[in-house]
């Protein structure tokens, strides 16, 4: 069993979520960067905006079942990397990989004062990882041109009903095939998976 407070930190770590809704034109898919807020809901809740222009929020009634895909983390591994390919000659490529899946309630704000919200506490949250030394706010913009976008823009939140963290990391390989890919991750940059399979083990995160 995951621990939830892992699944949050994945989600926070990867924010731009693939939100997938069912309605009357079919499945959809809208790409979005989220905020987890715990504090709203019994499991906590994703808040996001989208364009007014965009029929999403029209086309979904409120409160309809939706999911939230966020990918965590995400390579090829190649045969090359385990050490027993070179003695066995059994092994074949395969994609590794870390996802969050977010199900819950879609809540649809048109609310100037939601939006506003929404929009300061992203842009504090990113520029903050931007790590630049005079972050961007809000109000460096001239407040007129700022209530334009925001008239343009309409407020979403989903209600996390249910989180499920899905992996393949390597788990089912001997030890030395595992570490040695992982490493071959780090060395190539992709730190964030490279780490998780050096740390997986055969009941670690997910199904």
């Amino acid at each position: 069993m995951v621990c939830p407070n892992e699944l949050h930190q994945l989600m926070q770590a990867s924010p731009l979520g693939a939100l997938v809704t069912m309605d009357s034109n079919g499945l959809d898919a809208n790409h979005l960067p989220f905020l987890f807020d715990p504090a709203r809901g019994e499991h906590g809740s994703l808040l996001a905006h989208v364009a007014r222009s965009n029929p999403v929020w029209r086309d979904s009634l409120d409160g309809t079942e939706v999911l939230v895909i966020f990918r965590a983390g995400e390579s090829y591994i190649s045969p090359n990397w385990y050490p027993t390919k070179h003695e066995s000659h059994r092994q074949v490529p395969t994609w590794n990989y870390r996802v969050v899946h977010a199900h819950g309630r879609l809540r649809v704000h048109d609310d100037e004062a939601f939006v506003r919200g929404v929009i300061a506490r992203l842009t504090r949250e990113h520029e903050a990882r931007a790590q630049e030394p005079q972050p961007w706010r809000m109000s460096d913009s001239e407040p007129g041109y700022i209530a334009e976008l925001v008239a343009c823009i309409v407020g979403i939140e989903v209600e996390i009903t249910r989180l499920v963290g899905k992996s393949k990391l390597g788990q089912d390989e001997v030890a030395r095939d595992r570490l040695s890919a992982g490493s071959m991750l780090l060395r190539r940059g992709e730190t964030a998976l490279g780490e998780a399979m050096l740390g997986a083990t055969p009941a670690s995160f997910g199904e």
